[in-house]
């Protein structure tokens, strides 16, 4: 079973491709989810105000993929694609590729586009370190505080990673409560769900 990705480790630097008085600044971010794009591009259009296309692409997931490519004026397929072909050919994820153009007076036509943010793209993703990651399950296992021990000797043997940890007061008893989220890479989870499934007194539950 496949549970890793690749991603990229940190922002890019900002790099530069010119083409016939044209210039493409190049740019790469690590994102997690959809909403933290708008927030990048909007602060690329104050950083480039005489710009005239902010054309990006981005995905994100690793067992179930999603993505969006933005021509951003451009003809049709002519910038966003070619963003994200290069995000395919890197074998990245968990990415968002900015790709911000300055006219220079001259048209490049349709060929010369996609190849301009083609390389754009690619000048970037070259600057970039590229990470491998685990696809990880969580898991949320409560239980009475008197069953701490048990429950934290699991988490020490299988090197389980303790994501958030708190006591609750039970309504009804008065007597505290334990929560703390796991987390374990994808091919090791159904074996820990078992190990905790089966112990007396404690719930397990998957996010």
């Amino acid at each position: 079973m496949k549970d890793t990705y690749n991603t990229i480790a940190f922002p890019s630097e900002e790099t530069l491709f010119k083409e016939k008085n044209s210039k493409f600044f190049g740019y790469a971010f690590p994102i997690e989810s959809e909403d933290e794009v708008k927030p990048i591009t909007d602060h690329l259009r104050k950083q480039h105000p005489n710009a005239c296309h902010y054309c990006y692409a981005y995905q994100l997931g690793a067992d179930s993929i999603t993505y969006r490519a933005n021509d951003d004026g451009e003809p049709s397929n002519t910038a966003g694609m070619p963003i994200y072909g290069q995000i395919q050919s890197f074998g990245v994820t968990n990415i968002l590729l900015v790709v911000v153009r300055i006219f220079g007076g001259v048209k490049l036509g349709v060929g010369g586009l996609i190849s301009a943010y083609r390389l754009s793209a690619q000048l970037t993703l070259e600057t970039c370190t590229i990470i491998e990651k685990t696809i990880d399950v969580h898991y949320t296992i409560s239980f009475d505080y008197k069953n701490m021990n048990k429950v934290m000797r699991v988490i020490k043997e299988k090197k389980l990673e303790i994501v958030v940890q708190e006591m609750e007061i039970n309504q009804d008893s008065g007597l505290p409560i334990g929560k703390i989220e796991i987390k374990t890479r994808k091919k090791n989870a159904e074996t820990i769900f078992d190990i905790f499934n089966s112990m007396f007194e404690i719930d397990i539950k998957r996010l």
